[in-house]
């Protein structure tokens, strides 16, 4: 974004402007815009979201499994879980799928093409993502500024590109936002038809409380430019209560409202990487984009209204403090920042189309290009890498007889083993597990022997399977209860020798081998 804005100051005042510079021809005169915008949405919108989502990496997390294992549930059973169907160490504890919408299409889609059907759906929001910001911009940003935020928006998502809930949340994110940016640049109110959006949103993804920033940011500047008059106030404090009262429309009710918060104050979440700081060394992208924000801001020097200001320090704050909340200041920023940097205004931008026909043709066309795009991912098979998000050697070489057997595994594994049909001792949810017991699980798999051996005793644990760099790993090597009966490149399995019947109260474990 900062190249756009240097190469714009330097070659083209004015994005919108014919007229040359001290005899310099524009970089890309105007006339020119509507085949190079025609090009930059080919490109990225209808390209680039299918080569992200057929990169295995996608597929690099191990939620991405027992995301699609809940899906399933709910297709299966017709019904959200209220308590953990999963794990054998919690059956019954308190559980729901909050983020059952897009667990739903995963599944739907997992079942259909297995994971080039994930990929798929993957593919399919990053387009929606790419066309609304293409949407919002495109009229208020000459073609240099629109390459500049799309390279921004991409790199600095490129962490977070996972077959998970929030890929699909961006799309709302970015709908809401710049449905209201739309508004307040015609001089409207909010419109009531964006609450079914919320409603849906507030189903997708825990990140729908963002919204309600939005909003309020917007609403500040609005009411600020009308000089606080009160029957906009009433209508700003109507649509966020009416916003509010949509939010409750989930499986939790009340508890949905306040989800977000329950998490974020957790005291382990720092052991979950995307919960932790930012960091140049993790995310080196997020830092360059933004001294390259932050050059171009300070070498155009446009004006910013107080609540877009706020917002934008806000999620900045919130994206240094935890690594996943980059994603949503890098789309709220892309699309407030950019026509900053731009002289183009949607009255002046030159028109992508020379006619109502030719505008139809060409949006029919590229619906039916992405059409295409999207079933050939469906179509074309698509196996991740073994790792240990999609460990299949190691998961094959699970005994028999152990796979209905209590287990210790890795975090990571956990998700895994749920869509291999094995009951985990922990996965992802560690909202539903706790900080207590999340805390004593990182005790067990660090090697603290009195630990584990309270585990096995609680849990009837009769075997393990982990990441082999695990401490807990080499001391099961060493250990002459427990012996190693496979081992890989990913992790490796032991077996509990002469292992004591598992306890009676666990009910998932009774009518089990004694070993």
């Amino acid at each position: 974004m900062a190249g756009a804005a240097i190469l714009t100051k330097a070659t083209v005042p004015e994005e919108g402007s014919s007229d040359p510079v001290a005899g310099q021809a524009p970089l890309i005169r105007p006339e020119r815009y509507g085949f190079f915008d025609k090009l930059l949405f080919a490109v990225f919108v209808l390209a680039v979201p299918p080569l992200i989502a057929s990169n295995g990496d996608v597929f690099g997390d191990g939620d991405v499994s027992w995301h699609i294992a809940a899906g399933r549930w709910i297709m299966e059973h017709g019904r959200i879980p209220k308590v953990d169907p999963f794990s054998h160490s919690m059956p019954g504890h308190p559980w729901v799928a909050h983020e059952w919408l897009p667990e739903i299409a995963y599944a739907f889609a997992f079942n259909q093409a297995s994971f080039a059907g994930v990929a798929a759906v993957v593919a399919l929001a990053l387009m929606a993502l790419a066309g609304i910001t293409f949407a919002w911009l495109r009229p208020r940003a000459g073609p240099i500024a629109l390459l500049g935020a799309f390279a921004s928006l991409y790199l600095v998502l490129q962490p977070f590109y996972l077959a998970r809930p929030h890929v699909i949340a961006w799309v709302f994110l970015a709908g809401w936002t710049a449905s209201l940016l739309s508004a307040r640049s015609k001089d409207r109110l909010p419109s009531w038809w964006l609450l079914p959006l919320m409603l849906v949103w507030a189903n997708v993804h825990a990140s729908f409380l963002i919204g309600f920033i939005v909003a309020g940011a917007i609403g500040l500047d609005d009411c600020i430019q009308h000089r606080w008059k009160p029957e906009r106030v009433m209508r700003w404090v109507a649509f966020g209560v009416a916003g509010l009262l949509v939010t409750l429309i989930n499986p939790s009710g009340f508890h949905g409202l306040i989800y977000p918060f329950s998490v974020s104050g957790m005291s382990s979440l720092p052991a979950i990487t995307e919960w932790g700081a930012s960091t140049p060394q993790f995310s080196p992208y997020f830092y360059i984009v933004l001294l390259a924000m932050t050059g171009a801001v300070l070498l155009k020097r446009p004006t910013f209204r107080v609540g877009e200001l706020l917002l934008l320090l806000l999620t900045l704050g919130m994206a240094f403090m935890h690594l996943r909340h980059q994603a949503m200041f890098i789309i709220i920023a892309v699309l407030i920042v950019t026509p900053k940097l731009s002289n183009r205004t949607a009255e002046d931008g030159p028109p992508l189309f020379h006619s109502a026909k030719d505008r139809r043709v060409w949006l029919a066309g590229a619906a039916l290009l992405a059409a295409g795009i999207l079933s050939l991912r469906v179509i074309v098979p698509l196996t991740p890498k073994e790792t240990y998000s999609n460990p299949r050697r190691l998961l094959a070489h699970v005994p028999a007889e152990m796979r209905g057997k209590p287990v210790f595994n890795e975090y990571s594994l956990g998700g895994p083993l749920i869509l291999a049909g094995i009951k985990p001792f922990i996965d992802g949810r560690s909202d539903m597990y706790g900080d207590a017991f999340t805390q004593n699980y990182l005790k067990i798999v660090g090697g603290d022997r009195k630990a584990f051996a309270d585990a096995v005793r609680r849990y009837g644990i009769r075997w393990t399977i982990l990441q082999k760099g695990d401490p807990l790993a080499k001391m099961l090597d060493s250990s002459p209860g427990w012996r190693r009966v496979y081992s890989d490149s990913v992790g490796v399995i032991h077996v509990q020798r002469n292992a004591p019947r598992a306890p009676v109260s666990d009910k998932q474990n009774e009518g089990q081998d004694r070993g």
